[in-house]
Formats: structure tokens, sequence, C-alpha cells
């Protein structure tokens, strides 16, 4: 008879088994998990502490820079542990809190660089009333409708993939509890759960890609009438730091996700995962924010605070 015990931990492959490349992976990852952090927590409390930096194009960076930070530590310090210690073990209920917290933050980027999208329309398309556009309450309203939605979608990510059976194989092919990875390992028909999935991810991509094209059609619009070369290098400017980091964000997720389980193949999972889990939250901050005179400049400004400060 087949043997039916339910599973109750999973083993994670991690990134390689070849002895002699996990430890120049680990310092690798070390280094990017410490840029991660300075970078994000950095950014934020640079909007806190610098008055002029208290806008609305900021105030989605701050956001952006903590959901980042949120995401990339619900997978890199459990990585960083299994290469360090060998220990590739993670229980049943520690595997479905790093899905759901991986999930949620991942879906309010998704919704947070759309909310920047129409920012930046608002500030290039209609920079007269940028102010009584774009106002403290709407900002709120967005970044809580991102988080709202992020945590809405990690509740079904979790419910449907852990309402599948398993008690097959327990060894997921990933560096961490990824959908695609766990959901294979499911003694049940997951045809519809799989069905489920892609729809509610697609819905989510495309409504936010959806808002990102329509913001940025009617940006270019406006900087190919405008007169001053200047203007024009300076909206160009803003938007191309979006830009890159959307193509880079959305390529990776729809090749990722929008797809069956059946189409995966494990190897480019996780390189592309490295891209989403480390590297894009790591460059956020140096995309969007190192390049800008703004930024620079509030970030000289507390340094010399903190100099006097202490007497330096």
């Amino acid at each position: 008879m087949e043997n039916m015990t339910e599973v109750t931990q999973f083993i994670l492959l991690g990134m390689t088994n070849v002895v002699k490349l996990q430890v120049p992976l680990l310092i690798i990852f070390i280094l990017i998990y410490l840029i991660n952090v300075a970078g994000n927590l950095g950014m934020i409390l640079l909007v806190l502490l610098v008055a002029h930096l208290h806008s609305p194009m900021y105030f989605f960076l701050s956001n952006l820079s903590l959901v980042d930070f949120c995401y990339s530590s619900a997978v890199i310090p459990t990585v960083m542990a299994g290469l360090l210690k060998g220990e590739k073990i993670i229980s049943y209920n520690a595997c479905a809190a790093q899905m759901f917290f991986f999930a949620a933050f991942a879906t309010m980027e998704n919704f947070l660089l759309a909310s920047m999208a129409y920012d930046r329309y608002a500030a290039v398309c209609k920079p007269l009333y940028y102010t009584t556009t774009m106002t403290t309450s709407l900002c709120i309203c967005l970044a809580t409708g991102s988080y709202v939605c992020g945590f809405l979608n990690a509740c079904i990510h979790i419910g449907v993939t852990f309402s599948l059976s398993f008690c097959r194989s327990n060894v997921i092919h990933h560096f961490f509890c990824d959908v695609p990875a766990v959901m294979v390992l499911s003694c049940s028909d997951r045809y519809i759960s799989e069905m489920i999935l892609v729809y509610v991810a697609s819905f989510n991509v495309f409504l936010a890609l959806l808002i990102i094209l329509i913001s940025y059609i009617f940006i270019f619009i406006t900087i190919l009438k405008m007169p001053s070369s200047a203007g024009y290098q300076k909206a160009l400017s803003t938007c191309a730091s979006h830009l890159t980091a959307v193509s880079i964000f959305y390529g990776t997720i729809i090749a990722m996700y929008l797809q069956p389980s059946s189409s995966h193949s494990m190897d480019t999972d996780k390189i592309a995962s490295v891209f989403y889990t480390m590297v894009i939250p790591m460059l956020n901050p140096l995309v969007y924010s190192l390049r800008n005179k703004e930024v620079k400049s509030a970030f000289k400004k507390v340094v010399k605070e903190a100099k006097l400060s202490l007497g330096l």
C-alpha cells in the first residue's frame, strides 16, 4: 500500500551541492545582505530625518525600501544558515511562514511600483496640480492598499498550497519555500490549485503592469511635447530608474509564476529567484536614489550634522 504519512518537514537542496562553492556563495550572500540592509534601512532613515524629502516620491521610496528589506530577509538568512551550518531541514510550519511573508512582501512591491508609476505620471504630466493630486491621504491609501493586497494574496497562496497533501518526497529543489517548488511535491491533484494561483498572480501582475503602462504612455507623450531639452532629460532620467527596476522585477516574476509547474526548470528558477530575492532589493536604493541629487545632498547633510553632534 502507498505510504500516506503526511510530511512534517522539508529538505531544501539549496543553491548547490558542490562543497567548494559553498564558502564563496556564503561570502557573496553576506555582502549582498549587508548592502541590502544598509541601503534600504539607510534610505528609510534618510527620508524620516530630512524634511525636504517628505514628498510623495520619497514616501513611496521609503515604503519600497521597507518592503525590499522585509522580503529579502524572509529568504536570505535561511540561505546563509544553510550554507554556514549545512542544515537544510525546515519544518512544515516554518516553510509555510516563509512562503507567506515572501508572497506578501513581493505582492506589496508589485503594487508599490504601480503607485510610484502613478506618482511619476502626476509629477510629469500635471506638475501644476501635483500637490493637490498626490495628497497625503492619497499616498497613505495607496501604500495601505499595497500592504492589504499583499497579505490577502499571501493568504490565498498559503491556503491553496498547504490545503494539498504532502505524502511523497519532502525534498524541495530550491533554496527557499517557493510556491512552484513546494507545490510540485504534492501527492494531491494540483491542477485546480495551480490554476487558482496562476489566475490570482496574473490578475495582480497585469493590473499593476496596466497601471504602469498607461502611466508611462501619458508620460512619454508629455515628454515628447516638451520644448525644453533640460526638462525632457530631467523627466526621462526620473522615469528611467523606475522603468529599469520594473523591467527586472516583472521579467523574472512573469517567467517564474505565470506558467504551469510542469513547465518549470528548477535550476532556471533558482537563478531567476536570486535576482528578485537578493539582487533587486539590493539594487533598488541605488537605482532609485543614490544617483538622485536630492538624496546625495540629504545624505551629506545628515553626515555633517552627525559629525557636528559628535564633535568630530
